[in-house]
């Protein structure tokens, strides 16, 4: 009897880190056009949380953006709180509908991106320096179209399972 007990517990706990799928956003209004969205000038705010909520580091990114025809490039300057910069260049291809690949010089493998309704995922893993140290951890990577200009990201960043902390992030294109 003690047996069925744990076969029930553990499939409730198993069952509860499935999470939410991208398809579930697909009714959800505005549509997020990738394409679209990320094409010129889009800026950025943020904030690292470790796992407890302690705010780490915040940071503002100015996005260049440009697509011709399926490939994309995302030109990311980013200037943290302590003075610090950093900048990015993704690479992105879509490789079906609503579905897409990115490569960027710090980012380990493909990122696979998957986008519905107003929503797109990010999956990847990043190559983070912490004091001369290089980590390789996982990005789960959410974002929202709130409306056509504005954009709310949360990403979950963990090692082997265990979450190591949060980025918030708010974006604001600028219009045409």
């Amino acid at each position: 009897m003690m047996w069925r007990l744990w076969v029930v517990w553990l499939g409730v706990l198993l069952s509860g880190c499935a999470g939410v799928e991208v398809s579930h956003y697909a009714a959800q209004q505005p549509a997020l056009q990738l394409e679209q969205y990320f094409n010129g000038r889009v800026e950025a705010w943020g904030m690292f949380q470790k796992r407890n909520g302690e705010v780490v580091k915040r940071f503002q990114v100015q996005i260049d953006a440009s697509w011709q025809g399926e490939r994309g490039i995302l030109d990311e300057s980013f200037v943290y709180s302590d003075g610090s910069k950093q900048r990015r260049v993704w690479q992105l291809t879509r490789v079906a509908q609503g579905r897409y690949v990115g490569r960027a010089d710090d980012v380990e493998g493909d990122a696979v991106g998957e986008v519905s309704g107003n929503a797109l995922r990010w999956r990847y893993v990043l190559r983070l320096p912490v004091d001369g140290v290089e980590y390789r951890v996982d990005f789960d990577d959410w974002m929202y179209l709130i409306d056509r200009e504005t954009m709310v990201n949360r990403s979950v960043m963990s090692k082997f399972g265990v979450e190591l902390g949060q980025v918030t992030l708010f974006f604001r294109r600028r219009p045409a």
